[in-house]
């Protein structure tokens, strides 16, 4: 899978002077198979990146070329099998259903994907210390607990690559790490890629290169 930004600027960054090695204004490639860091500081556009990628928002000059397609010329359909089979994400305020128990909101993703493995799900649930949330509603847990469901829950379906908005930006370093081990290990068994932004250089994580805004 191959994802290009082509002099991308969304218009609420319009205004901004971008620097040579921002994204922005720049032409990047991003290819499945590759782990890769999107580095800013607050306020440079890092959600608004995951929005324009996964489709949600198109208010942006430029082009972004999705294996050979423009995405403004993509359907709902076309979004919609981009993200059953090819684009996992872990957006920054999670889409969990919050009245919903954790197993409901897996069963959800499954609906959507055709991929569900309960013993899998488990399993990782009790690696990341959530073995006895699986029928607690998610909007009773914690914002860590919350974003380790995420976490699992964007690994259930197949993709080829994984995108995710600071999504340890409420665990402490013991999570962060066994969170890590987790995506890697499953990046790695379907030999995909992540793309994940951050407000600052990782040392826990180990990346490709890494890309600015």
């Amino acid at each position: 899978m191959k994802i290009e930004f082509c002099k991308v600027i969304p218009k609420p960054l319009a205004e901004i002077l971008h620097n040579e090695q921002s994204l922005w204004g720049s032409n990047v490639i991003f290819e499945s198979g590759k782990k890769i860091l999107l580095n800013a500081a607050s306020g440079k556009g890092k959600t608004t990146f995951v929005h324009t990628l996964m489709g949600l928002r198109s208010d942006f000059s430029g082009e972004i070329i999705i294996d050979g397609k423009n995405s403004k010329s993509l359907n709902t359909d076309d979004w919609v099998r981009l993200r059953q089979s090819k684009i996992a994400s872990v957006y920054q305020d999670l889409q969990l259903f919050p009245h919903l128990t954790v197993e409901e909101n897996f069963k959800i993703k499954a609906e959507l994907t055709g991929s569900f493995n309960s013993n899998s799900a488990l399993d990782n649930l009790d690696y990341l210390g959530l073995a006895d949330k699986w029928n607690q509603r998610c909007g009773l847990l914690s914002m860590g607990q919350q974003q380790r469901v995420a976490i699992i829950r964007s690994l259930m379906q197949p993709f080829e690559v994984l995108v995710m908005d600071e999504p340890f930006s409420h665990l402490d370093q013991t999570n962060t790490e066994l969170c890590i081990k987790l995506i890697n290990d499953r990046c790695d068994e379907l030999k995909a890629g992540f793309i994940l932004t951050t407000l600052d250089a990782r040392k826990d994580l180990v990346f490709d290169y890494e890309v600015k805004l």
